[in-house]
């Protein structure tokens, strides 16, 4: 049988030094320059009701030249957060701060950076298409045609050479590659050089994406049939928050292409070479980092649906929530499920409480990582903006959560749970489903609930309140029906029977 490998990053941890790198935020706009964007790009806005606006327009010449002339080598530009990034001295930092037009200088970085040497993993994806429901897209013609898919990511060796993908290269539906960690370098040398194991995350997640071997008869993705940009932002051989400014140079670069449909299955969180630049938890609010108003930006006034990996920390008790950017409200957030209950796999990271909104949004089975879930609903959202372009990128966000088969009643485990291809279809057809869900209120401490279900053991949450996880557990099916006794601050109980979900209320 066809596998299909998630490398991560595997090298000899090496100490390398450098200047610490800042965003330099900038004060206002020359409003009479035109918006940085493509033709296309203007019409997919205008046919979606979203205006140009300032965050459009490029950042000044005039300010990039004056500090070009204090000697700043800018390394990125956002028109988004009218800001450029550049390393700088101490000095010289603090000689940018006395610019009248400067409105911030922050840090991003301290420029001590240790490689980390991670395991090699292996991960098969049949399951995983059993579970969305492959069949029932493939069975409708639905294939992702028509729909242009920004991956964003560490590497794309070999593939260009791998089976996998040969159809996407053969009939070259790879628009456009751009490495914004080696500015200048050619886009192909990214498919032919590689310094590190996790130069081919990228490949990997590309496959899982649209990946199919016709040898093996084994496909690995859903959008069989989409275009693609590929940008490569993240250096293998260091973990360090001075990529941010390349995951935004790059969004603002598939947008100004037109793209509406874009993959990252990277996440900012901790574990930096330099424990000075890990994120706080609290720091996860949808609102603080760079890469999360980016992507806030995005989803609200660019029309761009983003599909992000919500993290692999949920078994690290200093952490175990979501990272950035996958705590912007508009993004689609996605977990891991183990493959026979559906309910949350260990390692994936949880939604923090403190959000008034389900993270992740929805989830799906990965074994290794949630790297590998967020391209499979990458291929599910290409499939339903073929079945209806007109869709906007909410809309979508929407009819998958919809789809998925714990809805209406989502938690920050595994979000409203596994998006499933006949409902999403039904919902492109009609905006309402039969009804896959059943609430029942209950009094005191025990409660029998009747079940409908071939299924022996079924995964139940049990919730402090409608969305937060007080522990994830299994029950026995015992003669049609499931005995719950409440537990302390519990307050909602979901019962997971995949095929619908009842909702217990407790009084």
């Amino acid at each position: 049988m066809k596998r299909i490998f998630l490398l991560a990053l595997l090298c000899v941890p090496a100490l390398l030094s450098a200047q610490p790198k800042y965003w330099i935020y900038l004060k206002d706009k020359n409003l009479d320059n035109s918006p940085a964007v493509s033709q296309l790009t203007l019409e997919t806005r205008q046919k979606f009701g979203l205006a140009t606006d300032d965050t459009d327009l490029p950042v000044r010449a005039d300010y990039q030249n004056q500090l070009k002339d204090i000697s700043v080598k800018i390394a990125n530009r956002s028109k988004w957060l009218n800001a450029v990034s550049a390393v700088l001295t101490s000095e010289q930092a603090q000689e940018v701060r006395q610019l009248s037009f400067v409105k911030e200088v922050v840090p991003m970085t301290s420029g001590f950076y240790i490689a980390q040497t991670k395991p090699v993993e292996r991960v098969q994806m049949a399951q995983v298409m059993s579970q969305v429901q492959a069949n029932a897209f493939q069975k409708a013609g639905i294939n992702g045609k028509d729909v242009t898919i920004g991956v964003i990511d560490a590497g794309f060796y070999g593939a260009d050479s791998s089976l996998s993908l040969q159809h996407i290269f053969s009939n070259k539906r790879i628009l456009g590659i751009h490495d914004y960690v080696k500015p200048g370098r050619s886009g192909q040398l990214l498919f032919s050089t590689a310094e590190s194991f996790s130069d081919m995350h990228g490949t990997e997640v590309l496959t899982a994406i649209s990946g199919i071997d016709n040898q093996d008869q084994m496909q690995y993705g859903l959008a069989l049939n989409s275009k693609f940009y590929l940008a490569r932002t993240d250096y293998s051989l260091r973990e360090w928050r001075g990529e941010e400014d390349n995951w935004i140079a790059a969004m603002e670069w598939m947008d100004s292409l037109g793209v509406r449909l874009i993959n990252t299955s990277l996440g900012y969180a901790k574990g930096f070479s330099d424990p000075s630049e890990n994120y706080k938890p609290s720091q996860m609010d949808g609102k603080t980092s760079a890469i999360t108003r980016a992507a806030q930006i995005a989803a609200d006034r660019k029309g761009i649906m983003i599909v992000v990996s919500a993290g692999n920390e949920g078994e690290d008790k200093s952490w175990g929530i979501i990272s950035a950017p996958a705590d912007a409200r508009g993004v689609l957030s996605i977990g891991a499920t183990n493959a026979k209950l559906w309910n949350r796999i260990g390692y994936s990271s949880v939604g923090p409480e403190f959000l008034n909104y389900v993270k992740p949004n929805v989830s799906c089975f990965s074994l290794y990582g949630t790297s590998l879930s967020a391209p499979v609903i990458t291929g599910f959202a290409a499939c339903m903006m073929q079945v209806n372009p007109k869709l906007s990128n909410k809309e979508v966000i929407e009819l998958i959560e919809k789809s998925a088969h714990l809805y209406p009643y989502g938690n920050n485990y595994v979000g409203y749970g596994v998006p499933l291809a006949s409902r999403a279809l039904a919902l492109a057809k009609a905006p309402y489903l039969p009804n896959h869900s059943k609430l029942i209120t209950a009094t005191g401490r025990n409660c029998e609930v009747d079940v409908t279900t071939d299924e022996n053991l079924v995964a139940i949450y049990r919730k402090k309140n409608s969305k937060d996880v007080l522990s994830q557990q299994t029950a026995k099916v015992q003669n049609g029906k499931i005995s719950l006794r409440r537990q302390n601050g519990e307050h909602f109980t979901t019962i997971d029977l995949k095929e619908y979900a009842v909702e217990v209320q407790w009084n």
